[in-house]
């Protein structure tokens, strides 16, 4: 029910999207017959989602081979025993179905969780963090991922993804359009004609995609900030929040992440490095993660 709420609700930003946009085009005088705006509207919908629902069923293979994870269902030490049964225990808790389980060999202490639906996820955890946490900051951590797939996160930030991607493309079509029709314009009144109008409408569209895809990040990365603190109230019901802010207070006492995944890819991990500016942070200050759990309300 969550889920097909939230897919209602991208259907109505579309139509928005639609309102706007027809708006856009009378203000600046661009003419497309309501059949080419409505095949407009559906294409840039299709480029939107087709990409991002490909990688969200493609994301656990992608991270299993960017970050070389290997999967066990049966223990063969004590670490393997205790993310097993942690894990198993967290997910029952949770209502989800067990996860697949992993670890991958890092320094950098982090872990993530994945996968194209809750119960079909994947949680890997680094070496570094294995080596560097105490089993209950470990909880902690487990408890954060279990509750990103509780969640559903994944499917959201492909959902919010497409809808980001919609707009990109729709909106620069509009305005590229509305600067080669002005240049064209331009052209007829001083009675010359470059015949450069596709060129111009190929790198003004390109340069709108630039522009636009930068917001559309910004937007992403807000929701992304977002998430992470609900993941972290999660961990803190499903653990206690003290397991949580203790696993904070360590990734805090090791510094900044090391992690040279793409931005994607550390947007689904516990920790999500630094950037340059804090509008393009996959995750919130530390700081301000463990002050939030604090103010919880829970044990």
């Amino acid at each position: 029910m969550r889920i097909m709420l939230f897919i209602l609700m991208q259907l109505g930003i579309l139509v928005v999207v639609g309102i706007v946009g027809s708006i856009l085009m009378n203000v600046f005088n661009i003419r497309i017959s309501s059949g080419s705006y409505t095949s407009l509207l559906i294409m840039c919908a299709i480029y939107g989602f087709v990409g991002s629902f490909i990688s969200l069923f493609m994301s656990k293979w992608m991270c299993k081979k960017a970050y070389g994870v290997n999967t066990f269902t049966t223990a063969s030490s004590n670490e393997e025993a205790f993310l097993l049964d942690t894990i198993a225990e967290l997910s029952q808790k949770a209502g989800i179905a067990m996860p697949e389980v992993g670890i991958y060999e890092s320094d950098d202490p982090n872990a993530f969780a994945t996968g194209a639906s809750k119960n079909a996820a994947l949680v890997a955890v680094s070496r570094g963090l294995l080596n560097n946490m105490s089993q209950d900051e470990v909880k902690g951590v487990l408890g954060h991922e279990i509750s990103h797939i509780a969640n559903g996160d994944m499917v959201t930030m492909s959902l919010l993804q497409g809808v980001l991607n919609t707009f990109v493309y729709f909106f620069s079509y509009i305005a590229a359009t509305a600067v080669s029709t002005f240049m064209s314009r331009s052209d007829d009144e001083e009675g010359s004609s470059s015949g450069a109008g596709s060129l111009v409408f190929f790198i003004t569209n390109m340069l709108f995609q630039i522009l636009f895809g930068i917001l559309a990040q910004i937007v992403l990365m807000w929701f992304s900030r977002y998430r992470e603190f609900k993941a972290d109230e999660g961990s803190a019901r499903l653990e206690g929040k003290e397991c949580m802010i203790q696993a904070l207070e360590a990734l805090k006492e090791m510094g900044p992440s090391e992690s040279k995944q793409e931005a994607s890819m550390q947007a689904l991990c516990i920790n999500g490095g630094s950037n340059l500016s804090a509008l393009f942070l996959s995750h919130p200050p530390l700081d301000q993660r463990i002050e939030a759990l604090r103010r919880l309300n829970v044990v």
